[in-house]
């Protein structure tokens, strides 16, 4: 079956065809001829299913080749990189089309965003919040919607945005066409669609005998130290066929520190996490997704926004917190029916956290296999070379911070842009002996012509300070002693008694 089968007009099927898309999903195959009919639709597929052409290529079909300026479609995403691909998705689908995308998140100026809206920009992708506040500025007007677009609902319900898609869907006439689509469908989404669509059908893309896990992924679990974990990533890294990686931490801090020690050892990493700002976070996407960085760090704010295609391995340096934020995190692997594997450390702490996602998504491994930077099975189930060590040789060594001097913060002078500390020898030893270092430059007081060395000069302040002067270290008189004059006696000596 072919894009052409399902009724998809043919200026986008050449559009999808001339990026190698040929053959639609199960998803898209199910829901786009229901989609163009102008059915409100549930669509539920696993991630990397290709839910986004599902109800993008009726969207714009809906809207028609030559639309008139204006929003008429309406798309919410959770997160900014999710909007951003989104938005790239539906300009490669209407690239043979006048239909203008605009992407609406935060982190931008409001001027470019406001500019293409004026230019009138016919589909919208943008995340709630600032959806909400152009539309409290009157810079964005929904009134004229034709089809309104949740994707990643159930993301939006765990982010506390689900009062923001109420006020969005009250913004748009009540006659539109409503498609909403998500990974899973818990319950509060399933009463959103229920009270905002109009008899909706329920689709879901699945195989019954298949698990909740994709097929296509391999899961590994191990148990592993903290202090190693590192160690036993840069093992990971150095794969047969590994491809682009991602790897998620649970902190901001530990993607930054991740990034800093990859980089070190020798390997093209970048970091995508809440400390930096949108333009860091673009640049950083946009290099992995062209290849000029191989590994990604990450946070979950990441872990719907990534559909690169030739992912091969996720690591989940630290476990998700719930088995929906393991199957987002799992679901970058393994896209559009490639294989992949997704490799998660298991701290001892968390071993009642892991218990609950093994149940939830029937994994089957409820024991963790304590492992390793050097445990034999973690090469032969990855596949890793058996002499990879813990940084590429094109790294070269490692970098040691220099000691301080010892008489660091004791007086001495500063040289050669070290705090601290004298001229220091050949060696590292203190050369304040008169033999400076070879290429040094010398400094030297002189008084009356002659050069004097810092202990001359020393000895030559005590011997000239007036007698009585107190010194600012604290030695000599601690006080002046008052003498006093006694008046000149004007009789005689009085005899002795």
């Amino acid at each position: 079956m072919t894009f052409s089968d399902l009724g998809v007009d043919q200026d986008m099927v050449d559009a999808l065809a001339a990026k190698g898309i040929l053959e639609p999903f199960p998803i898209q195959s199910q829901t786009i001829p229901l989609g163009l009919s102008g059915q409100d639709i549930i669509g539920q597929a696993k991630t990397g299913t290709g839910k986004t052409f599902g109800f993008g290529l009726p969207l714009l079909q809906e809207l028609g080749q030559d639309p008139e300026p204006g929003v008429k479609a309406l798309v919410v995403v959770p997160t900014r990189e999710l909007c951003v691909q989104v938005a790239e998705d539906l300009v490669t689908a209407s690239s043979n089309r006048s239909t203008q995308v605009v992407a609406i998140y935060g982190g931008k100026a409001y001027e470019g965003q406001i500019e293409q809206l004026k230019a009138g920009a016919q589909v919208v992708v943008g995340t709630p919040g600032r959806l909400l506040d152009l539309a409290s500025q009157r810079m964005l007007s929904l009134a004229h919607v034709k089809v309104m677009v949740l994707d990643e609902a159930d993301k939006m319900l765990d982010l506390g945005f689900l009062s923001d898609i109420e006020k969005l869907f009250a913004q748009t006439p009540p006659a539109r066409h409503t498609m909403l689509f998500s990974a899973t469908m818990p319950g509060p989404i399933v009463a959103l669609a229920r009270r905002f669509m109009n008899r909706p059908i329920h689709i879901r893309a699945t195989d019954p005998d298949e698990g909740l896990t994709q097929a296509n992924i391999k899961h590994i679990v191990y148990r592993a130290h903290a202090l190693d974990k590192d160690e036993v990533i840069t093992r990971i890294l150095q794969a047969e066929g590994r491809g682009k990686t991602v790897i998620f931490t649970r902190t901001k801090r530990a993607a930054a520190k991740l990034v800093e020690e990859l980089n070190d050892r020798g390997f093209n990493a970048a970091a995508v996490h809440g400390d930096l700002n949108q333009e860091q976070r673009e640049r950083a996407m946009a290099a992995f997704k062209a290849g000029k960085k191989d590994i990604l760090i990450a946070t979950d704010v990441a872990a719907r926004g990534i559909d690169v295609l030739d992912v091969t391995h996720v690591i989940n340096h630290t476990i998700p917190e719930d088995h929906d934020a393991y199957l987002h995190r799992a679901g970058r692997t393994g896209r559009a029916g490639k294989t992949g594997i997704a490799v998660t450390f298991v701290d001892w702490d968390d071993m009642h956290k892991w218990g609950l996602i093994n149940r939830a998504l029937e994994m089957g491994i409820p024991e963790p296999v304590e492992t390793y930077s050097s445990s034999p099975h973690l090469y032969s189930d990855l596949d890793i070379p058996t002499d990879a060590k813990g940084r590429l040789k094109s790294a070269g060594p490692a970098r040691e911070r220099e000691p301080r001097s010892a008489t660091a913060g004791h007086g001495s002078t500063r040289q050669g842009g070290q705090r601290g500390g004298g001229r220091g020898g050949p060696d590292g030893t203190a050369a304040s002996h008169g033999v400076p270092r070879t290429g040094d430059r010398e400094r030297t007081r002189s008084r009356a012509g002659r050069p004097v060395d810092a202990t001359d000069s020393q000895q030559a302040a005590g011997a000239q300070r007036p007698a009585g002067a107190g010194t600012h270290d604290g030695s000599g008189p601690s006080r002046r002693r008052r003498n006093r004059t006694r008046r000149p006696s004007t009789g005689t000596t009085p005899p002795a008694a």
